[in-house]
């Protein structure tokens, strides 16, 4: 599997191009927009889009996926369920911060565990909210490398303070689900540089190892998925 990165909208939200150097077939993990440049990536590579993968429900993520599948008939898998209402409201959020969107009804939601193809590549599907209810990551454990949207960047996390967000399912998800997969894997986040899950268990200072010491020295015991 191969990759590649685009940052698209006025956010500059990281949506990734992976392929399968076998059969050229292609995931695009959250189209949000800007898509006659990805489309130009793809034309460019001479990939065929086989998915369009959407980590979470917000526009600047999963507003382009509806109009991306339409163009190239891809088939639009994820996120979670727990994001289908955020997903129904896609045109009117689109709207209010100037990013065209359009909600709709993916192929199939994702479950914790599931798995996604595209040629002969398979990506595991783990569900980890807290930045929103039904926020999803992908991981190859081929390639030893993440796509984790909003929910763990190089050196802060997802944002929570907001309806859907929770902080300690988001602390929960990232430390029992995405630090477990190994110091060596590297990841993508929404936003920003790339970062690996052991430099982020160190020297994260939020979900790191000394902002845990920290937060168990003044609240008391708390029980740490990342190291039971």
């Amino acid at each position: 599997m191969e990759f590649d990165v685009l940052p698209v909208t006025r956010y500059k939200m990281n949506c990734s191009i992976l392929w399968c150097e076998q059969t050229s077939r292609a995931a695009v993990i959250d189209p949000g927009g800007d898509l006659s440049e990805i489309v130009n990536f793809l034309e460019l590579m001479e990939l065929e889009p086989e998915l369009a993968l959407v980590t979470h429900g917000h526009f600047d993520h999963a507003g382009g996926a509806a109009q991306f599948a339409a163009m190239t008939g891809a088939r639009i898998e994820g996120p979670h369920r727990g994001d289908a209402h955020v997903i129904a409201r896609l045109e009117e959020l689109g709207g209010k911060y100037g990013v065209p969107a359009q909600s709709f009804e993916p192929s199939r939601w994702l479950e914790d565990g599931d798995r996604v193809r595209f040629g002969e590549e398979e990506l595991e599907v783990l569900h980890c909210p807290g930045h929103c209810r039904g926020h999803v990551a992908y991981f190859s454990a081929a390639k030893r490398q993440a796509f984790v949207g909003d929910i763990l960047f190089r050196g802060a996390i997802g944002a929570w303070e907001h309806p859907d967000g929770d902080l300690p399912a988001l602390v929960t998800s990232i430390r029992s689900k995405l630090f477990v997969l190994g110091d060596d894997v590297s990841f993508v986040p929404g936003h920003g540089e790339t970062s690996t899950m052991g430099r982020e268990r160190i020297h994260n200072p939020f979900v790191g190892e000394a902002a845990m010491a920290n937060w168990r020295a003044k609240f008391g015991g708390m029980p740490d998925p990342a190291t039971e």
